[in-house]
C-alpha cells in the first residue's frame, strides 16, 4: 500500500453503494488532496494510525489506540473544496468497519486546532454498508468538551472533513472509506 492521496471531485457518478450527492472524495485515483495524520501525540500519547489507499478503489484508516500517556485518539483529516457541501442536508460514507465507534468531523476553517462537528458512526464489522447523516446530528465539540455558546454547524464554511477514533478500548483498529459525499 502506498500513502493515499484522495481524488477531490464534484458531481462524479460512482457505483457500489450509490447514494445521490456530490462527491467530496473518492478514493479510486491518488490525485488532488491530502490526508494528514493527527494523533494524540500532540499532547504525549503514543496512539498511531495511517492512512493509505489500498490499490482496490478505497482508504484504509487503520492504527493502534493506546490510553498510555493520557492519549486515546487518532485522527485522519482532508481538505473539503470551498462550497462543496453548501446546499445540502447531509454527508454520505461508504465505509466497511471493524464493529468499532468512530467519529465524523468537520472544522469550518483550514486551522489546525479549534471547534469540530463530530457524530458517531459505527459501521457493522466486515461489511460495506451506506451510512447518511444529517448535518443536524453534527455537535460542537472542542478537546472533547462542548464548547459554551458555539454556532450551529455552517455547512458553506467546512474547510476540513475528518475521521476518528477515540472510543476508549485499547488496540488495533480499521476502517475503509470507499467515497465521502455532500447528500441530500
Amino acid at each position: 500500500m502506498s500513502l493515499l492521496i484522495g481524488a477531490a471531485s464534484s458531481l462524479l457518478a460512482l457505483g457500489g453503494g450509490s447514494a445521490p450527492g456530490d462527491t467530496i472524495y473518492e478514493f479510486q485515483a491518488a490525485e488532488a488532496a491530502e490526508w494528514y495524520i493527527v494523533n494524540d501525540g500532540v499532547m504525549g500519547g503514543i496512539s498511531s494510525s495511517e492512512f493509505l489507499d489500498s490499490g482496490e478503489g478505497y482508504a484504509v484508516f487503520a492504527g493502534t489506540l493506546s490510553l498510555e500517556n493520557n492519549g486515546g485518539f487518532a485522527s485522519v483529516r482532508g481538505m473539503v473544496p470551498d462550497g462543496a457541501m453548501s446546499d445540502h442536508a447531509g454527508v454520505a460514507l461508504r465505509v466497511r468497519g471493524d464493529g468499532r465507534t468512530y467519529q465524523v468531523r468537520f472544522r469550518t476553517d483550514r486551522r489546525f486546532d479549534g471547534i469540530a462537528y463530530m457524530a458517531e458512526i459505527q459501521p457493522q464489522a466486515g461489511e460495506w454498508e451506506t451510512i447518511v447523516i444529517p448535518f443536524s446530528e453534527f455537535e460542537a465539540t472542542w478537546r472533547g468538551r462542548t464548547p459554551r455558546a458555539a454556532e450551529p454547524l455552517n455547512t458553506g464554511a467546512i474547510g476540513q472533513i475528518g475521521l476518528l477514533i477515540g472510543d476508549k478500548d485499547e488496540g488495533p483498529f480499521r476502517l475503509e472509506v470507499r467515497w465521502i459525499r455532500a447528500s441530500g
